[in-house]
């Protein structure tokens, strides 16, 4: 696993042989980001990655300034690969959790402005995590969900949802938790454009 940039960019650390993961890519994360370098400034804001697999995500956004990354993680092995990195780094920004994605969606009451959420392309709640993010308490008004997913998801129907980029076989789904007065204001264009 190799950090991309920032203050612990260059940065690389043998991944163990049995994990229970599909990283991202190194080019599709570093597309992501430059993506997300145009669109926010990482400095200063609280991120939450879930299915986090070996953290690079969390790592990079650490990496890049954000003060504080949640790691959300259930397999035993990724979770320890997660731990042992973070004391190397001396990472103090980024908290481990070692639990179930969706337990953790149900009873968080944590708030943060960027969400990024890698779960297994075959999962059966795939279609699912979206609503249930942006239906929760999670994210901050105007706060970003990125979904990393496979070629078979299209999201591009949720109300949220503002585009979608492909990376080789890798695809990422961005979603703004729009404000109420965003909300608002969309609902009465619609209405007004029907009359």
């Amino acid at each position: 696993m190799r950090i991309i940039s920032g203050k612990y960019g260059r940065r690389r650390f043998e991944t163990p042989r049995n994990i229970k993961a599909r990283p991202t890519t190194d080019f599709a994360r570093e597309n992501l980001f430059n993506v997300l370098s145009n669109l926010i400034d990482f400095e200063g804001m609280e991120a939450l990655d879930l299915f986090s697999g070996t953290g690079a995500v969390s790592f990079e956004l650490a990496s890049r300034g954000c003060s504080k990354v949640v790691s959300v993680e259930i397999y035993a092995v990724q979770y320890a690969f997660i731990k042992k990195v973070i004391t190397e780094l001396k990472a103090k920004e980024i908290i481990t959790i070692k639990g179930d994605v969706f337990k953790y969606i149900a009873s968080s009451r944590e708030q943060f402005d960027l969400i990024f959420a890698d779960p297994p392309y075959a999962l059966p709640e795939m279609e699912e995590i979206p609503t249930k993010i942006l239906s929760s308490k999670l994210l901050r008004p105007n706060g970003i969900f990125i979904l990393e997913h496979s070629k078979n998801n299209d999201f591009s129907n949720n109300a949220h949802f503002e585009q979608m980029r492909t990376y080789g076989c890798v695809h990422f789904s961005f979603f703004l938790q729009k404000s109420d007065s965003t909300l608002s204001s969309e609902k009465n264009t619609q209405e007004t454009n029907s009359l």
